[in-house]
């Protein structure tokens, strides 16, 4: 079983963002990762605007109180450092940002996308530091041209160079290896989101990536020419849009979107495993498993809410809110440590631990 650590809540300075842009439906402007040493600090990344900022705050641990139904009370601190990343210059509003897990090469890999599709990546020291190191910017392959829209991005676990962006209104999936076009992926519906699958027979050797498009979640093999790679197709609640999909360390798939609904497929038969039926209150448009345990899932909704939970048994755990509609909502690749930024500029960190850990530290 999971036990929360402690719940953080920290306000970014006005002097570095006054007014956030407002973004999309999809919280996808928040990135974190945590650092190795004793300090034990988290580093945001969040997107406002043509602009990425770097926040930094302290995870000490604390005691967590818990008011009714489970939900985690959060306690104040303060942003230790904050900067602006100028090393990303786009022209339009950024829509997605994301970390590569690169942290044990001795540094980070800051991809981040604007809502014409103009994609730049970044080398950063895992201390948080503005470096100069490799960046390089690809436009799409229409240069942009058209409507803005959501963009979303993600990295191959396996080669952080592969990186997808899916752009919503052109209904496109661009595929690139560092700055060279590979090939274009064309869904059928407006892209929502989408996440590189981890494989569990080949580790993550696997070039297929889930997408939610409309109410369908589809798989797409990069290696392959038939049906434009599309590889396999599956509708949920006709109707209602999914907004996010994610993907664990056992290689099961979980979508969620406007039907408030959880779906957990099992990617050996494509059949669903389990249904967390209205287990948010509104939209869900974040969705994250547990690195601790697979079996436990991270549910963000539109507005407010952050709760985790089992999907077996569509049990939730604990829960904890934001004071305003969430702007970027992340979970750390390697641990269970949660970010959210809000409307109003608050930041709120999760840190989730094992509770055969948690009793070992007492």
């Amino acid at each position: 079983m999971l036990e929360a650590r402690c719940l953080k809540k920290a306000v970014v300075p006005t002097t570095l963002i006054e007014n956030p842009s407002p973004g999309s439906l999809q919280s996808t402007r928040l990135a974190l990762h945590v650092s190795l040493d004793s300090s034990r600090s988290c580093f945001l990344y969040i997107a406002s605007g043509p602009h990425i900022y770097n926040l930094q705050i302290a995870l000490e641990e604390s005691s967590v109180n818990k008011g009714k139904e489970s939900l985690l009370i959060p306690q104040q601190t303060e942003i230790i450092a904050s900067s602006i990343i100028n090393r990303c210059p786009h022209r339009s509003e950024i829509q997605s940002i994301v970390l590569a897990d690169t942290e044990s090469n001795g540094y980070l890999i800051l991809g981040s996308v604007d809502s014409y599709g103009h994609l730049i990546v970044s080398k950063l020291d895992t201390s948080g530091r503005d470096v100069d190191r490799l960046t390089y910017s690809v436009l799409p392959p229409d240069n942009g041209i058209g409507e803005g829209s959501w963009s979303g991005l993600c990295f191959s676990p396996s080669q952080w160079s592969m990186a997808a962006v899916a752009r919503s209104f052109c209904k496109t999936i661009d595929i690139y290896d560092q700055d060279i076009h590979v090939r274009t992926l064309r869904p059928l519906w407006h892209p929502t989101s989408l996440n590189f699958m981890q494989n569990v027979v080949n580790g993550n050797q696997s070039p297929v990536i889930a997408v939610t498009e409309g109410c369908q979640l589809t798989l797409w093999d990069l290696r392959m020419k038939e049906n434009g790679g599309c590889l396999q197709r599956i509708c949920g609640t006709p109707g209602d849009i999914l907004y996010s999909v994610c993907s664990s360390s056992t290689g099961n798939v979980a979508v969620g979107g406007a039907d408030r609904t959880v779906t957990v497929y099992d990617p050996r038969r494509w059949s669903a495993l389990s249904r967390w039926v209205h287990c948010s209150k509104f939209e869900i448009t974040g969705l994250a498993f547990s690195t601790i345990d697979p079996d436990y899932i991270y549910i963000q909704g539109v507005d407010y809410e952050v709760l985790c939970g089992t999907w077996k048994e569509t049990d939730k755990l604990f829960s904890f809110r934001g004071d305003s509609n969430w702007l970027g909502f992340s979970k750390s690749s390697k641990e269970d440590v949660l970010g959210g930024w809000c409307d109003s500029g608050s930041i709120f960190i999760a840190d989730v631990a094992s509770g055969i850990d948690e009793m070992m530290s007492l």
